[in-house]
């Protein structure tokens, strides 16, 4: 006597259900939903500026927030002076020496080539009176070696002049060209911290939230301003298992709501593939329209700024049949 209430409940929870998916075919309860833009700095810091407040409107690019820029500011005026000292001893090295270092071998080399023509006439001298017997060979011999040392020191000299006119050797100039690009790397990159330091808006939209206040401290990757784009406003509905095959990406459909003037057209943007509401009972045919799936849809860009997330609405699927 016990087990037919329950019988009866079963059967009359089926009914209803299966009743409710009748009526329900081309009508659906859902509710608007958004995707928030959240907008955050990779790098820490104490909120310095906050230009936005919750509600406002927010144009692309204006400025949301900056937080405080010492360190990143120090930072980036270091790259800048390692920048510059790498430049320079690239050019360094490019050139040859200072005028004044040529000038003195100019004159050392003016003074060997004095020194040259002055030992080549005495060994001329010294040969001939060396053939006419009035001086011995061993002065022949010294005047021949003062002669060789001067032409030594006057190619010694010739040979630093070229020197000097030149720059560094090629693979002292390719590190140093390495150090330049090493030094404007992290110069990129400080100017790069600082940039991440001050916030724009990425996209226009209703500013939902502010997260952080003046003067608090804000870790790194951490939301301070929350963003609500109008084209970023979605539908959610729900429904049943024996409607999902009437729907696909694309579908119309169209939606009312509490103030809407009219219908506002919107897609499907978005098929759940796997059952948000699954019923205790054995999935007879009679009962299977228990299963619920949930289903995104987009509305016209035109009509968005009409709808607030968690606004309900009502769904009617243009097209699309349901269980009989």
């Amino acid at each position: 006597m016990k087990t037919i209430p329950a019988i009866w409940l079963a059967g009359l929870l089926v009914a209803l259900l299966a009743g409710c998916a009748d009526k329900a075919a081309d009508g659906f309860p859902g509710y608007a939903e958004a995707d928030y833009v959240r907008l955050a700095s990779p790098i820490a810091g104490t909120l310095a500026k906050l230009y936005v407040q919750r509600g406002d409107r927010a144009s692309q690019n204006a400025p949301a927030y900056v937080l405080e820029q010492e360190s990143e500011r120090a930072a980036r005026a270091q790259a800048a002076f390692q920048v510059q000292r790498a430049q320079a001893q690239l050019a360094n090295l490019k050139k040859g020496k200072r005028p004044d270092e040529i000038a003195a071998i100019r004159a050392q080399l003016a003074q060997a080539q004095a020194a040259r023509q002055l030992s080549s006439s005495s060994l001329a001298r010294v040969r001939k009176l060396v053939s006419d017997k009035f001086l011995s060979p061993a002065a022949l011999d010294e005047a021949r070696a003062a002669a060789e040392r001067d032409q030594g020191r006057l190619n010694e000299l010739q040979a630093q002049l070229r020197v000097a006119q030149l720059g560094a050797r090629p693979d002292e100039i390719e590190a140093a060209q390495q150090e330049l690009k090493t030094a404007e790397a992290q110069l990129a990159q400080a100017e790069w911290r600082l940039e991440q330091k001050t916030q724009r808006i990425p996209v226009a939209g209703e500013v939902a939230d502010v997260l952080y206040r003046e003067g608090e401290f804000v870790p790194a990757a951490s939301p301070v301003v929350s963003l609500l784009p109008p084209q970023n406003i979605k539908l959610r509905f729900f429904v049943p298992e024996p409607v999902l095959p009437t729907l696909q990406l694309g579908h119309e459909v169209t939606v009312r709501c509490d103030g809407c003037k009219a219908a506002i057209p919107a897609t499907v943007s978005y098929l759940s593939s796997a059952p948000e509401y699954t019923s205790p009972l054995i999935y007879s045919k009679e009962n299977r329209a228990s299963l619920v799936f949930m289903v995104e849809a987009r509305p016209k860009p035109e009509y968005a700024p009409m709808l607030h997330p968690g606004q309900p609405v009502e769904i009617r699927l243009a097209g699309a049949s349901g269980s009989k």
